[in-house]
């Protein structure tokens, strides 16, 4: 019987499963056999089985309760009746009506439950009155358990045994279901890395080794492409057990992914030597990571950029080429401010911390830098900071701005031009979706002077060919009528 034994620890080994959480699935196993063959009514089977040996003890236990009166067991068996009587009732009616069997019955019994809470519930497979126990053990006391001996098979019918075979490879599915489920439940809220098993519509499979996770579509990096076969790091964003065992929510959006890769391609992070202090990411666009060190002979942003950016150029690429700005982390909130809103340059900053709100000053030319494309750049960095931001730029008074005025025959100075006039009138209030309109009209307004200007000078170039054409023919005339005239 040593080879069984054997055969148990290979299949713990083989399903990653607990030796004693087996044993414990043949024992069940071996009672539904037991009760297949040579079981009685009203009896509670427990085995106790030695996979060394390979015997087994079978036993009936039953808890003692309090005796029941003739009335109370009267009441009982009449309700049992009825409920069967009941549900037979309902199923007949749902057949010959041609619906699906459903329990009517007892949704009825459940609804009307004043019956049952006064009748006191006896279950005679697992419980004992206390005057039939007093037979089996004289000093018998309630709540106690009663255990008897029973004559233990030589062998088993093939039913008996077909039963144990199914009942074990039912109890293991669910063993190594709850195994998955715990550990992949400790994991939750942590990146690791999979493989791509296959791409749907809808969602991504990814195969994380003892189960597979889900990638639904709202959770997947807009332009990423999942190949099968590709390995990519996933955050476990949810772990719930579902009807065919755990089922595990991924994400590709998550800041954890980009603070995961920090931490596995920057020494100083992993080993404790620069902090990272917060995320704002939008996922396959753009990031910003706020670092900090207290040690002085340490370059934060220099250690995270590497020697010629080798180092953030990975991160980049395992970002799928997502931008990441390192920002320097300062506990002065306006030195902080302004580096969040890199590569902007800063001119002033006024700090309302009652309501945590920040008016930063640039240059009229630096607006829409600091403001950036649709207004990311400073949507990140209030998220980064935690600080409403709004960007004014700088106010032209006086000659400065006659001068402005008359200088503006380049594009750019035109543009510059017109967000001054917009800032003026809006009195340094203006939001952020405004100011994001005004660097799209920036840009319009740039390639609508420059198409202009190009078409003036198309229209210069072909008026100037034309008289050139008119000269050299004219020339070629008058060269004919002298050589005529010689």
């Amino acid at each position: 019987m040593s080879e069984l034994s054997s055969a148990i620890k290979q299949i713990c080994e083989e399903k990653n499963l607990d030796y004693d959480l087996v044993v414990s699935a043949i024992e069940l196993a071996l009672a539904a056999a037991y009760r297949k063959d040579f079981g009685e009514k009203n009896q509670n089977i427990k085995v106790e089985f030695d996979p060394k040996t390979g015997k087994s003890k079978v036993f009936d236990v039953k808890t003692v309760v309090e005796d029941f009166s003739e009335e109370e067991l009267q009441k009982l068996e009449e309700l049992k009746e009825k409920q069967q009587a009941a549900l037979e009732a309902s199923r007949d009616n749902a057949s010959k009506e041609g619906k699906p069997k459903t329990d009517l019955a007892e949704r009825k019994i459940k609804e009307d439950s004043t019956e049952e809470e006064e009748i006191r519930k006896f279950n005679p497979r697992t419980e004992i009155q206390l005057s039939e126990a007093k037979i089996l053990k004289s000093d018998a006391k309630i709540d106690e358990e009663i255990v008897t001996d029973l004559p233990v098979p030589e062998n088993y019918g093939r039913m008996a045994a077909q039963t144990a075979k199914q009942v074990i490879v039912q109890k293991l599915r669910e063993i190594e279901r709850d195994m998955i489920f715990s550990e992949f439940k400790d994991k939750e809220r942590e990146v690791v890395s999979g493989v791509v098993q296959r791409r749907e519509p809808r969602f991504v499979l990814v195969d994380l080794g003892k189960a597979s996770g889900y990638l639904p579509y709202e959770e997947q990096v807009a332009g990423e492409k999942y190949n099968p076969g590709e390995r990519v790091k996933v955050y476990i964003k949810e772990v719930r057990l579902g009807h065919k065992g755990a089922e595990i929510i991924l994400s590709r959006k998550s800041e954890e992914i980009l603070k995961k890769v920090f931490y596995l391609e920057i020494p100083e992070i992993s080993n404790g030597l620069i902090e990272i202090k917060g995320v704002a990411r939008e996922a396959g666009s753009r990031s910003k990571v706020a670092i900090y060190t207290e040690a002085e002979n340490v370059d934060p942003v220099g250690s995270c950029v590497g020697q010629r950016g080798a180092r953030i150029q990975t991160i980049i690429n395992e970002l799928g080429g997502e931008k990441v700005d390192i920002i320097e982390y300062n506990e002065d909130y306006s030195k902080f401010i302004a580096n969040s809103l890199s590569p902007a340059q800063i001119l002033e900053i006024k700090l309302n911390e009652a309501e945590r709100k920040a008016v930063v000053k640039v240059a009229p030319d630096k607006l829409s830098l600091a403001i950036g494309k649709n207004g990311q750049n400073v949507r990140l960095a209030a998220r980064l900071t935690g600080w409403k931001i709004d960007i004014i730029s700088e106010e032209v008074k006086g000659e400065a701005q006659e001068e402005a005025v008359q200088a503006s025959a380049d594009p750019e100075d035109l543009v510059a031009k017109e967000e001054k006039e917009v800032d003026t009138e809006s009195k340094e209030d203006v939001t952020v979706e405004e100011k994001v309109e005004i660097s799209e009209k920036k840009d319009k307004e740039t390639e609508k002077v420059k198409k202009e200007d190009k078409e003036d000078k198309d229209k210069t170039d072909k008026k100037d060919k034309k008289e050139t054409k008119k000269e050299t023919k004219k020339e070629e005339k008058e060269s004919k009528t002298k050589e005529k005239k010689k």
